[in-house]
Protein backbone atom coordinates (compact mmCIF):
# COMPACT_ATOMS: atom_id res chain seq x y z
CA UNK A 1 0.00 0.00 0.00
CA UNK A 2 1.44 3.88 -0.78
CA UNK A 3 2.37 5.81 1.85
CA UNK A 4 0.85 9.18 2.31
CA UNK A 5 1.72 11.48 -0.74
CA UNK A 6 0.20 15.03 -0.02
CA UNK A 7 -0.10 16.56 3.46
CA UNK A 8 -3.28 19.26 3.28
CA UNK A 9 -3.48 21.98 5.94
CA UNK A 10 -6.17 23.45 7.25
CA UNK A 11 -6.49 27.24 7.60
CA UNK A 12 -7.23 28.54 10.10
CA UNK A 13 -4.74 26.52 12.45
CA UNK A 14 -3.09 27.10 15.90
CA UNK A 15 -2.94 30.70 17.79
CA UNK A 16 -6.02 32.59 18.80
CA UNK A 17 -6.18 35.99 19.89
CA UNK A 18 -6.77 35.03 23.04
CA UNK A 19 -3.91 32.77 23.34
CA UNK A 20 -0.92 35.26 21.53
CA UNK A 21 -2.23 37.69 24.36
CA UNK A 22 -1.95 34.90 27.20
CA UNK A 23 1.24 34.45 26.45
CA UNK A 24 2.37 37.30 25.84
CA UNK A 25 1.79 38.87 28.72
CA UNK A 26 3.56 36.29 30.69
CA UNK A 27 6.75 36.77 28.57
CA UNK A 28 6.23 40.88 29.15
CA UNK A 29 5.92 39.99 32.52
CA UNK A 30 8.92 38.04 32.83
CA UNK A 31 10.82 40.79 30.49
CA UNK A 32 9.78 43.25 32.79
CA UNK A 33 9.97 42.36 36.37
CA UNK A 34 12.23 39.28 36.18
CA UNK A 35 11.62 35.58 37.12
CA UNK A 36 9.65 33.86 38.49
CA UNK A 37 6.37 35.22 37.84
CA UNK A 38 3.89 32.71 38.90
CA UNK A 39 0.77 31.57 36.98
CA UNK A 40 -2.55 30.27 38.02
CA UNK A 41 -3.10 27.17 36.04
CA UNK A 42 -1.54 26.46 32.94
CA UNK A 43 -1.63 29.75 31.22
CA UNK A 44 -3.06 27.80 28.32
CA UNK A 45 -3.49 24.58 27.61
CA UNK A 46 -0.36 23.29 25.73
CA UNK A 47 2.23 21.23 27.28
CA UNK A 48 5.03 22.71 24.37
CA UNK A 49 4.13 26.34 25.72
CA UNK A 50 3.78 25.50 29.62
CA UNK A 51 7.11 23.85 29.54
CA UNK A 52 8.77 26.86 27.24
CA UNK A 53 7.51 29.41 29.78
CA UNK A 54 8.53 27.73 32.77
CA UNK A 55 11.73 27.54 31.17
CA UNK A 56 11.80 31.35 31.34
CA UNK A 57 10.90 31.72 34.69
CA UNK A 58 7.25 30.90 34.86
CA UNK A 59 6.12 29.08 38.04
CA UNK A 60 2.17 27.09 37.43
CA UNK A 61 0.36 26.80 40.79
CA UNK A 62 -3.13 25.63 41.55
CA UNK A 63 -3.31 27.41 45.41
CA UNK A 64 -2.90 30.90 46.02
CA UNK A 65 -0.97 29.78 48.97
CA UNK A 66 1.99 28.80 46.68
CA UNK A 67 2.42 32.10 45.47
CA UNK A 68 4.41 34.73 48.09
CA UNK A 69 3.91 37.48 49.36
CA UNK A 70 4.39 40.55 46.84
CA UNK A 71 5.05 38.48 43.90
CA UNK A 72 3.63 38.95 40.25
CA UNK A 73 0.74 36.70 39.45
CA UNK A 74 -0.95 36.06 35.85
CA UNK A 75 -4.60 34.49 35.61
CA UNK A 76 -4.76 31.92 32.91
CA UNK A 77 -6.57 32.52 29.84
CA UNK A 78 -9.55 30.58 31.34
CA UNK A 79 -10.69 32.88 33.50
CA UNK A 80 -11.03 32.57 37.33
CA UNK A 81 -14.01 32.38 39.61
CA UNK A 82 -14.66 35.71 41.76
CA UNK A 83 -13.12 33.94 44.90
CA UNK A 84 -10.44 33.71 43.35
CA UNK A 85 -9.77 37.42 42.08
CA UNK A 86 -10.86 38.73 45.55
CA UNK A 87 -8.06 36.40 47.39
CA UNK A 88 -5.16 37.67 45.17
CA UNK A 89 -6.43 40.91 45.99
CA UNK A 90 -6.14 40.23 49.83
CA UNK A 91 -2.73 38.40 49.88
CA UNK A 92 -1.34 41.80 47.94
CA UNK A 93 -0.29 39.89 44.58
CA UNK A 94 0.72 42.11 41.65
CA UNK A 95 -2.11 40.58 39.19
CA UNK A 96 -2.02 40.05 35.35
CA UNK A 97 -5.13 39.17 34.26
CA UNK A 98 -4.63 36.87 30.71
CA UNK A 99 -8.01 36.13 30.78
CA UNK A 100 -9.48 35.74 27.11
CA UNK A 101 -11.93 39.02 26.74
CA UNK A 102 -13.78 36.55 24.75
CA UNK A 103 -14.18 34.75 28.26
CA UNK A 104 -14.29 38.03 30.10
CA UNK A 105 -17.49 39.02 27.87
CA UNK A 106 -19.42 35.85 29.14
CA UNK A 107 -18.98 37.08 32.86
CA UNK A 108 -20.12 40.39 32.33
CA UNK A 109 -23.32 39.08 31.09
CA UNK A 110 -23.57 36.93 33.95
CA UNK A 111 -22.82 39.86 36.53
CA UNK A 112 -25.40 42.00 34.47
CA UNK A 113 -28.20 39.41 33.97
CA UNK A 114 -27.71 38.12 37.74
CA UNK A 115 -28.11 41.78 38.63
CA UNK A 116 -31.61 41.56 36.79
CA UNK A 117 -32.41 38.62 38.73
CA UNK A 118 -31.70 36.06 36.27
CA UNK A 119 -30.95 32.39 36.79
CA UNK A 120 -28.50 30.78 34.03
CA UNK A 121 -27.86 27.36 32.61
CA UNK A 122 -24.04 27.02 31.77
CA UNK A 123 -23.20 24.46 28.59
CA UNK A 124 -20.02 23.45 29.54
CA UNK A 125 -17.55 20.37 30.78
CA UNK A 126 -17.66 20.20 34.37
CA UNK A 127 -14.07 20.17 35.64
CA UNK A 128 -12.96 22.71 33.07
CA UNK A 129 -11.38 26.01 34.16
CA UNK A 130 -13.12 28.35 31.96
CA UNK A 131 -16.44 26.53 33.65
CA UNK A 132 -15.00 26.66 36.71
CA UNK A 133 -14.23 30.60 36.68
CA UNK A 134 -17.43 31.59 34.62
CA UNK A 135 -20.26 29.40 37.01
CA UNK A 136 -17.74 31.16 40.38
CA UNK A 137 -18.70 34.56 39.41
CA UNK A 138 -22.14 33.42 41.45
CA UNK A 139 -22.21 31.97 44.01
CA UNK A 140 -25.54 30.53 43.30
CA UNK A 141 -28.29 30.06 40.67
CA UNK A 142 -26.47 28.62 37.88
CA UNK A 143 -26.61 25.07 36.56
CA UNK A 144 -24.17 23.05 34.47
CA UNK A 145 -25.78 20.89 31.53
CA UNK A 146 -22.87 18.79 29.89
CA UNK A 147 -25.29 17.10 27.36
CA UNK A 148 -28.43 17.07 26.42
CA UNK A 149 -29.49 14.11 28.88
CA UNK A 150 -28.50 16.64 31.61
CA UNK A 151 -31.08 19.38 30.95
CA UNK A 152 -34.15 17.08 32.37
CA UNK A 153 -32.29 17.54 35.68
CA UNK A 154 -31.85 21.03 36.11
CA UNK A 155 -33.68 22.69 38.39
CA UNK A 156 -33.80 26.20 38.80
CA UNK A 157 -35.45 28.24 41.35
CA UNK A 158 -37.62 29.63 38.57
CA UNK A 159 -38.01 29.61 34.81
CA UNK A 160 -39.09 33.55 34.07
CA UNK A 161 -35.79 34.57 33.95
CA UNK A 162 -33.59 32.32 32.95
CA UNK A 163 -30.36 32.49 30.56
CA UNK A 164 -28.23 30.47 28.60
CA UNK A 165 -24.16 30.70 28.30
CA UNK A 166 -21.81 28.36 27.46
CA UNK A 167 -18.27 27.45 28.04
CA UNK A 168 -16.43 29.45 24.57
CA UNK A 169 -14.36 26.00 23.45
CA UNK A 170 -16.99 23.75 22.82
CA UNK A 171 -18.30 22.01 19.49
CA UNK A 172 -20.75 24.00 17.99
CA UNK A 173 -23.06 21.27 16.89
CA UNK A 174 -23.37 20.02 19.98
CA UNK A 175 -23.86 22.91 21.35
CA UNK A 176 -26.66 23.95 19.50
CA UNK A 177 -27.71 20.20 20.35
CA UNK A 178 -28.15 20.87 24.12
CA UNK A 179 -29.41 24.73 23.66
CA UNK A 180 -32.44 23.22 21.36
CA UNK A 181 -32.75 20.91 24.20
CA UNK A 182 -32.49 23.79 26.96
CA UNK A 183 -35.13 25.49 24.83
CA UNK A 184 -37.74 22.49 24.40
CA UNK A 185 -38.03 22.50 27.98
CA UNK A 186 -37.90 26.30 29.23
CA UNK A 187 -39.42 28.16 25.81
CA UNK A 188 -38.78 31.71 27.61
CA UNK A 189 -34.99 30.82 28.34
CA UNK A 190 -32.96 33.93 27.17
CA UNK A 191 -30.26 33.08 24.84
CA UNK A 192 -26.58 34.68 24.08
CA UNK A 193 -27.04 37.98 22.34
CA UNK A 194 -23.83 37.00 20.23
CA UNK A 195 -22.79 33.09 20.43
CA UNK A 196 -20.17 32.51 23.76
CA UNK A 197 -18.16 30.03 21.29
CA UNK A 198 -15.17 32.07 20.21
CA UNK A 199 -14.77 32.78 16.60
CA UNK A 200 -11.44 31.05 16.90
CA UNK A 201 -12.82 27.99 17.95
CA UNK A 202 -16.02 28.28 15.19
CA UNK A 203 -13.39 29.08 12.12
CA UNK A 204 -10.98 25.89 13.20
CA UNK A 205 -13.85 23.58 13.08
CA UNK A 206 -15.38 25.00 10.10
CA UNK A 207 -11.69 24.28 8.89
CA UNK A 208 -12.09 20.34 9.96
CA UNK A 209 -15.93 20.15 8.43
CA UNK A 210 -14.07 21.37 5.26
CA UNK A 211 -11.07 19.55 5.28
CA UNK A 212 -12.09 16.46 6.74
CA UNK A 213 -13.88 14.92 3.06
CA UNK A 214 -10.96 15.90 1.15
CA UNK A 215 -8.56 13.51 3.41
CA UNK A 216 -8.31 10.04 4.27
CA UNK A 217 -6.94 10.86 7.87
CA UNK A 218 -6.85 14.23 9.92
CA UNK A 219 -4.37 14.95 12.21
CA UNK A 220 -5.03 17.58 15.08
CA UNK A 221 -1.99 18.67 17.05
CA UNK A 222 -2.93 19.44 20.65
CA UNK A 223 -2.73 18.63 23.92
CA UNK A 224 -4.89 16.24 25.54
CA UNK A 225 -5.90 18.91 28.68
CA UNK A 226 -6.88 21.17 25.76
CA UNK A 227 -10.80 21.14 25.20
CA UNK A 228 -10.87 23.15 21.76
CA UNK A 229 -8.47 20.55 20.03
CA UNK A 230 -10.35 17.36 21.26
CA UNK A 231 -13.41 18.81 19.49
CA UNK A 232 -11.68 19.52 15.81
CA UNK A 233 -10.45 15.56 16.60
CA UNK A 234 -13.97 14.74 17.63
CA UNK A 235 -15.82 16.60 14.54
CA UNK A 236 -13.28 15.15 11.54
CA UNK A 237 -14.45 11.53 13.34
CA UNK A 238 -18.43 12.63 13.53
CA UNK A 239 -17.74 13.18 9.41
CA UNK A 240 -16.02 9.86 9.03
CA UNK A 241 -12.66 10.65 8.87
CA UNK A 242 -10.35 8.73 10.80
CA UNK A 243 -8.33 11.19 13.45
CA UNK A 244 -5.93 11.15 15.55
CA UNK A 245 -5.10 14.02 18.17
CA UNK A 246 -0.59 14.63 19.33
CA UNK A 247 0.75 16.49 21.56
CA UNK A 248 4.04 16.20 19.36
CA UNK A 249 5.71 14.90 16.55
CA UNK A 250 7.13 12.06 18.74
CA UNK A 251 3.47 10.60 18.92
CA UNK A 252 3.06 9.51 15.95
CA UNK A 253 2.79 6.57 14.67
CA UNK A 254 3.70 4.84 11.09
CA UNK A 255 0.99 2.52 11.01
CA UNK A 256 -1.81 5.38 10.57
CA UNK A 257 -0.30 6.51 7.30
CA UNK A 258 -0.27 2.85 5.52
CA UNK A 259 -2.22 3.28 2.82
CA UNK A 260 -3.53 7.13 3.27
CA UNK A 261 -2.81 9.04 0.39
CA UNK A 262 -3.73 12.47 1.75
CA UNK A 263 -3.14 13.52 5.34
CA UNK A 264 -5.38 16.50 6.78
CA UNK A 265 -3.55 18.49 9.23
CA UNK A 266 -4.94 21.42 11.75
CA UNK A 267 -3.92 22.13 15.38
CA UNK A 268 -6.00 23.56 18.21
CA UNK A 269 -5.88 27.36 19.06
CA UNK A 270 -3.61 27.11 21.45
CA UNK A 271 -0.69 24.90 19.87
CA UNK A 272 2.16 26.96 18.36
CA UNK A 273 3.06 26.78 14.57
CA UNK A 274 6.23 25.40 15.44
CA UNK A 275 4.40 21.77 16.45
CA UNK A 276 3.03 21.48 13.18
CA UNK A 277 6.14 22.22 11.22
CA UNK A 278 7.84 19.18 13.01
CA UNK A 279 4.77 17.00 12.76
CA UNK A 280 4.72 17.59 8.88
CA UNK A 281 8.26 16.81 8.79
CA UNK A 282 7.72 13.47 10.64
CA UNK A 283 4.93 12.79 8.13
CA UNK A 284 7.36 13.14 5.36
CA UNK A 285 10.26 11.41 6.44
CA UNK A 286 6.88 8.28 6.38
CA UNK A 287 6.59 9.28 2.91
CA UNK A 288 4.59 12.53 2.11
CA UNK A 289 5.72 14.35 -0.37
CA UNK A 290 3.84 17.83 -0.82
CA UNK A 291 2.29 20.00 1.42
CA UNK A 292 -0.29 22.75 0.41
CA UNK A 293 -2.64 24.66 2.69
CA UNK A 294 -6.39 24.60 2.01
CA UNK A 295 -7.88 28.52 1.04
CA UNK A 296 -9.78 29.59 4.26
CA UNK A 297 -10.18 32.35 6.71
CA UNK A 298 -7.08 34.96 7.58
CA UNK A 299 -8.10 35.81 11.54
CA UNK A 300 -6.90 39.51 11.99
CA UNK A 301 -7.96 40.03 15.62
CA UNK A 302 -5.93 41.15 18.11
CA UNK A 303 -6.68 42.02 22.07
CA UNK A 304 -4.98 44.68 23.57
CA UNK A 305 -2.94 44.12 26.44
CA UNK A 306 -3.10 44.97 29.86
CA UNK A 307 -1.82 48.15 31.31
CA UNK A 308 1.23 47.83 33.10
CA UNK A 309 3.49 46.08 30.54
CA UNK A 310 4.68 48.33 27.81
CA UNK A 311 8.26 48.11 27.25
CA UNK A 312 10.40 51.31 27.65
CA UNK A 313 10.71 53.20 24.65
CA UNK A 314 8.46 50.68 22.66
CA UNK A 315 6.44 51.62 20.03
CA UNK A 316 3.33 49.23 19.17
CA UNK A 317 4.75 46.05 17.96
CA UNK A 318 4.70 43.01 20.11
CA UNK A 319 7.41 40.96 21.40
CA UNK A 320 7.85 37.83 19.20
CA UNK A 321 7.21 34.64 20.94
CA UNK A 322 5.61 30.86 19.63
CA UNK A 323 4.45 32.37 16.55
Amino acid sequence: MPMSQEIVLAEPRGFCAGVDRAIEIVERALTKFGRPIYVRHEIVHNTYVVNDLKAKGAIFIEELSDVPAGATLVFSAHGVSKAIQEEAQQRGFHIFDATCPLVTKVHVEVAKLHREGFEFIMIGHKGHPEVEGTMGQLDSGIHLVEGVDDVAHVSPTQTTKLAVVTQTTLSVDDAAEILNAVKARFPQVREPKQQDICYATQNRQDAVKLLSPQVDIVIVVGSPTSSNSNRLREVAIKLGTVSYMVDSAEELKAEWFEGKRRVGLTAGASAPEILVRQVIERIKALGAISVRTMDGLTETIKFPLPKGLKMEGEDAAPLQHLR
